[in-house]
């Protein structure tokens, strides 16, 4: 692995040049990158900040505090807008209808908290009069293609800063830099983790996740929830409604989507589900390892896909996976705003026309199991006590195999044929 530090030369006509920006509106979480480059770009760039924070229904920051925190090293006005019910109508309920997941059970929390991050960044800038929008990406992560991508598909003449890509400090040295201006940020040597939260998910890097040979100290990091082997010794049943796709009611009781996605978090994360350790692929050509922790994301998606399994014929269950799995890449992968995106959340409404019913859920010291599924588009099921509703006549399954297996039979005649000399 190359670890030597580089000089960052601009090479991008968007990027933001010294003396070209007055003024910068500056994504802002409070962690370690956005806490550090609020001071840095206002010392650097000798432009004011403001600050945008944004309520995505994180399962453990404290907005209030990010926003003072945020006037008092520097920012000329904070914003901070509550887009919760947004997020997860126009947003997450696409994913849902996707399956959204990636090489393997990361639903995508954090990519899919990009598209709308980015939407509501331009917005605010234009309202603001704001023409640079600063964000605290890596020049080695998925996020800097995401939000930069997504900001100039949106506004073609906005520059950005992305003062990680440009500094040349690594986390150690963001610390020592927090430390000598008394900037206080949630990560540390000793605890050298950092965390993108939303409703759909908390995504946790650093220390020893980075490198695959190190087994991760979990309990170091995921204290938001319960760890699988201190959950509770009884199973606990969870019943979701769903409308076309989307869970409408929690245990019969209706309520908005991210109701439910907050409230589920809270049920199934006593449980321990939907934690994962992946190793995979990132878009910028390096290998990642992260530990993704989304109890409610995991439960409904598990509920979903096997509604939909249950009203879809054979032939579209597998296109349908074929799609999910194009789906979650393209979303990975920085393609929330291509016009194959669009092309394949219409799939995904055409499909979901159906799936509508009940499913119910078993969760039990980290494993989600669909135990029960209803529906009034269910296609039929097989029994053994010969008194299905439907007309099912066991005198032609003969006739079928015969018909069905045909040519796997002749190919096999023939090369025993050739074999044996027959």
């Amino acid at each position: 692995m190359l670890n030597q530090k580089t000089t960052y030369i601009k090479t991008s006509s968007y990027e933001a040049r010294n003396g070209e920006v007055d003024k910068v509106l500056l994504l802002y979480s409070g962690g370690l990158d956005t806490s550090v480059m609020l001071k840095w770009i206002a010392d650097n760039y000798k432009t004011k900040v403001v600050t945008l924070t944004m309520n995505l229904g994180q399962q453990h920051d404290d907005l209030k505090a990010i926003e003072q925190k945020a006037i008092k090293f520097g920012a000329v006005k904070t914003i901070t807008l509550d887009v919760r019910e947004e997020f997860a109508t126009k947003y997450i309920a696409k994913g849902i209808k996707a399956n959204a997941h990636y090489q393997g059970e990361y639903h995508l929390s954090t990519p899919i908290g990009r598209a709308i991050l980015a939407q509501k960044a331009v917005e605010m800038a234009q309202k603001e009069g704001i023409t640079c929008i600063a964000h605290g990406s890596t020049g080695k992560g998925n996020d800097q293609v995401r939000i930069d991508g997504y900001i100039l598909a949106i506004d073609k003449n906005m520059k950005i800063i992305a003062p990680v890509r440009e500094w040349g400090m690594d986390r150690e040295d963001e610390i020592k830099y927090a430390e000598k201006n008394k900037i206080p940020v949630p990560a540390t040597v000793r605890f050298p983790y950092s965390d993108d939260d939303n409703m759909w998910g908390i995504t946790w890097e650093g220390g020893e996740i980075t490198d695959p040979k190190l087994i991760v100290p979990t309990e170091n990091f995921l204290t938001t929830y319960t760890l699988p082997e201190n959950a509770p010794n009884k199973a606990e049943l969870v019943k979701l409604s769903f409308e076309k796709g989307l869970p409408t009611a929690l245990n019969g009781k209706k309520m908005p989507l991210h109701e439910i996605i907050i409230n589920l978090n809270k049920l199934a994360g006593k449980h321990g589900v939907g934690t994962v350790q992946l190793l995979e692929d990132r878009l910028v050509g390096l290998k990642n390892r992260g530990v993704y922790e989304h109890p409610a994301a995991h439960v409904i998606i598990e509920a979903h896909r096997n509604l939909e399994k249950y009203v879809s014929t054979k032939e579209l269950n597998e296109l349908k996976e074929t799609m999910d799995t194009k789906w979650g890449y393209m979303c990975y992968s920085a393609l929330w705003f291509d016009q194959s995106m669009d092309a394949i959340n219409a799939f995904n409404d055409s499909v979901n026309e159906r799936a509508t019913g009940e499913v119910t859920i078993s969760l039990y010291k980290g494993n989600t199991t669909v135990v029960a599924v209803t529906s009034p588009y269910a296609l039929s099921y097989t029994s053994f006590n010969n008194k299905e509703g439907y007309k099912f006549n066991v005198n032609n399954s003969a006739g079928f195999i015969e018909v069905y297996t045909l040519q796997m039979r002749l190919a096999k005649e023939i090369d025993n044929a050739k074999k044996y000399g027959k």
